[in-house]
C-alpha cells in the first residue's frame, strides 16, 4: 500500500499505525512548492520519518503554480490533481494494490458544507467514500479531535501546515467560522451527520437501481466513440429533468434547461461541456468525448493528405493505411478493399467528406450522392464527422471501411491489383 503523506496530523498518524500492523507500505510525499522553506522542512520531516520507521519514501517536486495558470484552475484544484495523478502513476507503475489517504470525519463534514453551497444533487451529498476504486480512507470514521487525542496520547510529532490557519479559502472559513458554532449547537454533530450520510447513501442506491433500468430502455447504441439515448423512452419519464440530470450529470454538463431543450431541438443541434458533446440526431441524443472527434474538427480545416505510388503504410486520423500488391481477391471485409493499380492516378488524396461529393458504390450502376448515402445506410451526425475518402483525381475510390467505388474495381482486364486496407 501507499500511504499519501503531508506531515500533517492525520497523515502521521495514519502511518504509525499501519506500521504498528506491520503492513506493507511506503510513503508518497508531494512537495508543491507553494510555502518556500515550509514546503521543504515538511519533506525533510516526512524524509526523516520515513528513514526512522526504516519505509521507502517517494517525493515529487510540483510546479503548481504554473500548472494552475496552464489548466485555468484554482491553485487548490490543480494540487489535487496533481497529486492524485502521481499517485496512480506511481501505484500502476511500481504495483502497488491500495492507495491510503488520511481524510477524517471533518474532512467528510467540509467537503459536504462546500458541496451544498456551491449547488450540486444527491451525488454531491453522500460524503467522501471509504473505499473509491484503488483509494482507500481508512481514518475516515474518526474525527480530528480523537486523532489529536491519540497523537498526544502516542507522543507522535507532525506538522502544522500555516496556510490551513489562513481564511483565503473556503474550506478554511467553514473549518474556522462556521463548523466550531455547528459543533457548539449540537455536540453529536459528527454523530448525526454520519447517520445523515447513511441515508442519503441509501437514497442513492434506490436512485442508481432506477437510472439503471432507465439506461436499459434509452440506450438504443453503444460504442467506444459514443453513446446514443432513444428521445422516445426519455420523453416517457416523470420529472424528465432529475432523470437528465442523473444521466448526464458525470459528463460535467450543468445547463439542464439546455439538456432539456435539446429533446426538441432540430437535428444537428448540439450542447457542450469541458469533456463531451450531446448532439439531437433526428431520434437519437448522442454522446461523445471532445477529443474523439476535435481530430475530425481539426483535420477538416487543413490540408489533405497525399499519397505516392510507393507508400506501404500510411499513418492517418482515420487509422493506418496499408498498401500492397495481390495476386488475387480473396474475402470480403469492409476494412479492405481490392483496386485496379492501373486505374489510379498517384499521388491519390486523403480528406474528410465535404457537401456535394457524389461516389459509384460499389455493385451498382448509378451515381450516389454522399449525403444520400449516408442517409440510407442511417449514419448519425458523429459517424459522419468521421468519414474519410479516399480520392483519385478528384474521384472517389473508397468510402474508407465502408463502401469503395464501382469504377476502380478489379475485372478480367485488370493486371495489377492493389490491395488497400485500413486498421
Amino acid at each position: 500500500m501507499l500511504i499519501a503523506i503531508s506531515g500533517g496530523l492525520d497523515s502521521v498518524i495514519l502511518t504509525h499505525l499501519c506500521h504498528q500492523l506491520n503492513l506493507n507500505i511506503a510513503l508518497a510525499h508531494c512537495n508543491f512548492n507553494l510555502r518556500g522553506s515550509e514546503s521543504d522542512a515538511d519533506e525533510n520531516f516526512v524524509i526523516t520519518l520515513a528513514d526512522r520507521l526504516d519505509l521507502e519514501v517517494f517525493v515529487e517536486h510540483f510546479s503548481t503554480i504554473d500548472y494552475a495558470s496552464q489548466q485555468k484552475l484554482s491553485t487548490q484544484m490543480a494540487a489535487r490533481e496533481l497529486r492524485y495523478n502521481w499517485f496512480s502513476d506511481l501505484a500502476i507503475s511500481l504495483k502497488f494494490d491500495y492507495i491510503l489517504t488520511a481524510h477524517h470525519a471533518d474532512d467528510n463534514l467540509e467537503t459536504f458544507l462546500i458541496n451544498l453551497t456551491r449547488g450540486t444533487g444527491l451525488s454531491g451529498l453522500t460524503g467522501i467514500p471509504e473505499v473509491n476504486d484503488t483509494i482507500v480512507r481508512p481514518l475516515l470514521p474518526f474525527s480530528r479531535d480523537t486523532l489529536e487525542h491519540y497523537a498526544k496520547e502516542q507522543n507522535l510529532q507532525w506538522r502544522e501546515d500555516s496556510s490551513n490557519a489562513s481564511d483565503k479559502y473556503l474550506r478554511n472559513k467553514l473549518r474556522h467560522h462556521v463548523i466550531p458554532v455547528l459543533k457548539e449547537t449540537n455536540p453529536n454533530l459528527l454523530k448525526n451527520f454520519k447517520t445523515t450520510l447513511d441515508n442519503l447513501n441509501d437514497s442513492r442506491d434506490i436512485v442508481d437501481e432506477s437510472i439503471n433500468n432507465v439506461v436499459k430502455r434509452a440506450i438504443d447504441e453503444t460504442d467506444d466513440n459514443q453513446l446514443k439515448f432513444k428521445i422516445s423512452e426519455l420523453k416517457k419519464l416523470d420529472n424528465l429533468k432529475a432523470y437528465l440530470f442523473e444521466l448526464f450529470n458525470a459528463y460535467n454538463f450543468t445547463e439542464w434547461n439546455d439538456v432539456l431543450n435539446l429533446l426538441d431541438a432540430q437535428s444537428g443541434k448540439q450542447i457542450l461541456s469541458q469533456t463531451h458533446r450531446l448532439i439531437k440526431d433526428r431520434e437519437h441524443l448522442i454522446l461523445i468525448e471532445l477529443n474523439v472527434v476535435d481530430t475530425c474538427y481539426l483535420e477538416r480545416n487543413k490540408e489533405s493528405i497525399k499519397i505516392k505510388a510507393t507508400t506501404k503504410h500510411l499513418k492517418t486520423p482515420a487509422g493506418m493505411l496499408f498498401f500492397d500488391e495481390a495476386d488475387a481477391i480473396f474475402g470480403r471485409r469492409t476494412h479492405v478493399i481490392f483496386v485496379d493499380k492501373d486505374k489510379l492516378k498517384f499521388p491519390l488524396e486523403l480528406r474528410q467528406w465535404k457537401k456535394g461529393d457524389a461516389f459509384y458504390p460499389l455493385g451498382m450502376k448509378g451515381k450516389k450522392k454522399l449525403s444520400k448515402y449516408f442517409k440510407d445506410e442511417k449514419l448519425s451526425l458523429v459517424d459522419k464527422e468521421n468519414v474519410w475518402l479516399l480520392i483519385s483525381e478528384d474521384n472517389i475510390v473508397w468510402v474508407i471501411d465502408r463502401r469503395a467505388d464501382e469504377r476502380f474495381k478489379v475485372t478480367k482486364k485488370t493486371k495489377h491489383i492493389l490491395k488497400i486496407e485500413i486498421n
